[in-house]
């Protein structure tokens, strides 16, 4: 009591990211399919060494989105089996994981979006196919020990990115 001063608690503190408004551009290459990123994001080729599965790097989010794609080989059941099970693997961490059907008729382009809530290793999934030919899928995965609150700005921001590349996936 020194010094008459009352003591109170600190307020809470808010962690407040901004991150740029994002721009695209279209990714076009050899593999059969196109789509547009984010200008602030790296395309790099897939660990894997697999033909046409990409790396979508956002460095300073330490974010990834990796793409695979599949060729339909009378296979689609399995695919999209596979596709709807590996959400659900992240059933044990999560609080929540919810599913948005996708559907593009003009661009042949049919799907679901996967949005998980909690402390999963993947925050968003996705998987697209023309039904006949093509098959794509995309998950989120950052760089750290999955903690919800500290990684939702980052998250949020990279869900709006793989439901842009959704709207934009063109086959060719």
């Amino acid at each position: 009591m020194a010094c008459n001063n009352s003591v109170q608690p600190k307020p809470k503190g808010f962690l407040a990211l901004h991150y740029p408004k994002a721009e695209y551009k279209t990714v076009n290459g050899s593999c059969p399919y196109s789509f547009e990123i984010n200008k602030n994001a790296v395309i790099k080729p897939s660990r894997s060494h697999k033909a046409c599965w990409i790396d979508i790097v956002y460095p300073t989010m330490r974010g990834t989105i990796f793409i695979t794609y599949q060729p339909v080989q009378n296979n689609l059941k399995k695919l999209l089996i596979d596709a709807q099970r590996l959400p659900l693997e992240h059933t044990i961490k999560a609080d929540e994981i919810e599913g948005d059907t996708y559907l593009n008729a003009a661009h042949k382009t049919y799907g679901t979006f996967y949005e998980v809530t909690g402390n999963a290793a993947s925050q968003a999934q996705f998987y697209l196919t023309d039904s006949t030919q093509h098959f794509l899928t995309g998950s989120i995965y950052f760089s750290v020990e999955p903690n919800y609150d500290s990684i939702v700005p980052a998250a949020a921001y990279l869900k709006k990115d793989i439901r842009h590349l959704m709207e934009s996936v063109r086959w060719k």
